[in-house]
């Protein structure tokens, strides 16, 4: 079986006429002609009826052209991915992330485009990635549990929570000594409840959950820790909050270090089809450093 005639087919029904077709493939339209005949004869049927006018496809040419041209495409993809591997990797690769790992990402990025300099990374800040994975973004960073779906999953692990409040607020409440003296201090939440929530810290001794209580609560790391600068309270954090936000950082200090909780899963998502070099050059490159990450604090 010639592929180039199963091609030419195929390009044949997308145009709608043999001269578009030729067009298309910058051949004469004799040629396309006769290797669409050619093909039917290989196959011993009718793809096609002519007419003076048109072209319209036969049952049997339907449901050929239907599997056809998947084979088709998947031809054109791996033709356009190798030709990609042969050249310095380059274009714009679409990333989600949640908003409160974007001071994180930027260093990760930052550090990615400098490897790749003629690759522009284009960051959506969303807790909704893995529904505009294969639409509006390439590859997206999520945390908690994803519903079932086609969507290739890397599992990075979950990240490292700890305990921080501003030296402001220590000043005027003291430091706490213990887990259970939390329940007496001010709390900044994160989706807390009735300005209650259960913080379900680890130390040296096994798990040691408090009830802490709180006048401000919010759905954004960003929000916590801007409150948590502002002296409001003690806030439970994502490590890399306190590494990346901001100049504010100097102010906010650990409190209770030997104290920690595991944050939701982090994963990466992409689609199940083949991607560009430039994406999966991201995605390997993220997945690595953010793996490593994760497993160095919470072994910290």
């Amino acid at each position: 079986m010639d592929l180039n005639r199963v091609a030419t087919f195929v390009r044949v029904v997308e145009s709608g006429t043999f001269t578009a077709a030729a067009a298309r493939l910058q051949l004469p339209t004799s040629s396309v002609s006769r290797s669409v005949a050619k093909l039917e004869q290989e196959l011993g049927i009718v793809l096609l009826e002519r007419t003076t006018r048109k072209i319209s496809l036969t049952d049997a040419g339907r449901a050929y052209y239907e599997r056809a041209r998947e084979a088709v495409a998947g031809l054109d993809e791996a033709t356009a991915l190798a030709g990609e591997a042969a050249r310095e990797p380059a274009g714009v690769v679409h990333l989600a992330a949640p908003p409160e790992m974007v001071g994180h990402l930027a260093t990760l990025v930052g550090a990615f485009v400098r490897r790749y300099p003629k690759i522009h990374v284009d960051v959506i800040t969303t807790g909704r990635g893995a529904e505009l994975v294969g639409a509006e973004v390439d590859v997206a960073i999520v945390q908690g549990r994803l519903a079932d779906s086609s969507l290739i999953v890397r599992r990075l692990g979950a990240a490292a929570f700890r305990l921080y409040a501003a030296t402001a607020y220590l000043d005027r409440r003291g430091q706490p000594r213990t887990v259970s003296d939390l329940a007496h201090h001010e709390a900044v939440l994160f989706r807390g409840t009735a300005g209650r929530q259960t913080w379900e810290l680890v130390g040296p001794r096994g798990p040691e959950p408090v009830e802490v209580r709180g006048a401000l609560s919010a759905d954004s790391f960003q929000f916590v820790f801007e409150a948590v600068a502002a002296g409001h309270g003690i806030g439970l954090l994502p490590e890399h909050c306190h590494a990346h936000l901001g100049s504010k950082t100097a102010n906010v200090v650990p409190v209770l270090p030997k104290f920690s909780s595991v944050g939701a899963l982090q994963s990466l998502v992409h689609p199940s089809r083949h991607l560009p070099r430039r994406v999966t050059l991201l995605r390997d490159f993220l997945t690595e450093h953010m793996v490593s990450a994760c497993a160095k604090a919470c072994a910290a």
